[in-house]
């Protein structure tokens, strides 16, 4: 078996510099996403959240980006969760999309606020509804029995919601919009000669500065 200090991967495959970036990175991060998608990646809206306790303890895993527009990116959990009791407390995050089969990420931190009940509730009821029932289901990151605690639980609710032509969003459930105040656009180049170009929002004003590698 291999070491871990014996791992690597030259990285080659693109560039990227001041004068083939867009001036709006989130136009540049559609960009990219598309390109993920059109290359295969598996679920490229998959991202890491890292959040903050009140205690400074960090925290991360991984999510799926359910949108973006001009006021940022949407994903949703539990409110309960380990996640939703750290943006209770500490209202900032930081988010990182991984590409490897382009050899690309892009990090984005900022504040995070829910998003409106309206929003949550079009989402939710978007979901296939197994999903909306297991949103019932599962006190998120609470500790359980076992196994079959949970599954006697999925049972509960099915019966609960057999009749129920539309299955209501929980209080507890929803979704999150972080704002970014800055976005950094990373490509792998030779030698570990990497590309990183970041964003800085400063007045409204997007402020693009190359970092060294």
């Amino acid at each position: 078996m291999s070491k871990f200090a014996d791992l690597r991967q030259e990285y080659k495959k693109h560039q990227l510099s001041e004068e083939n970036i867009l001036t709006d990175p989130l136009e540049q991060f559609r960009v990219w996403f598309h390109e993920a998608l059109d290359a295969g990646v598996m679920e490229p809206n998959a991202f890491t959240l890292a959040t903050v306790s009140k205690d400074g303890t960090p925290s991360a895993r991984v999510l799926l980006l359910k949108g973006v527009d001009e006021n940022g990116f949407v994903f949703y959990s539990n409110y309960n969760s380990e996640k939703g009791r750290d943006l209770a407390e500490k209202p900032v995050g930081s988010m990182v999309f991984l590409w490897l089969e382009l050899e690309r990420q892009v990090r984005i931190s900022g504040p995070v606020t829910k998003v409106s009940r309206e929003e949550s509730e079009i989402y939710f009821h978007s979901r296939p509804r197994e999903s909306q029932i297991g949103a019932w289901v599962s006190s998120q990151s609470q500790i359980i029995t076992s196994r079959e605690e949970l599954e006697k639980n999925l049972i509960v609710q099915q019966e609960k919601f057999k009749d129920s032509e539309v299955i209501p969003l929980p209080e507890y459930w929803g979704g999150y919009r972080l704002q970014p105040l800055q976005i950094e656009f990373w490509q792998g180049r030779p030698n570990r000669l990497h590309d990183r170009l970041l964003f800085s929002a400063i007045e409204n004003i997007w402020k693009i500065e190359r970092l060294a590698p």
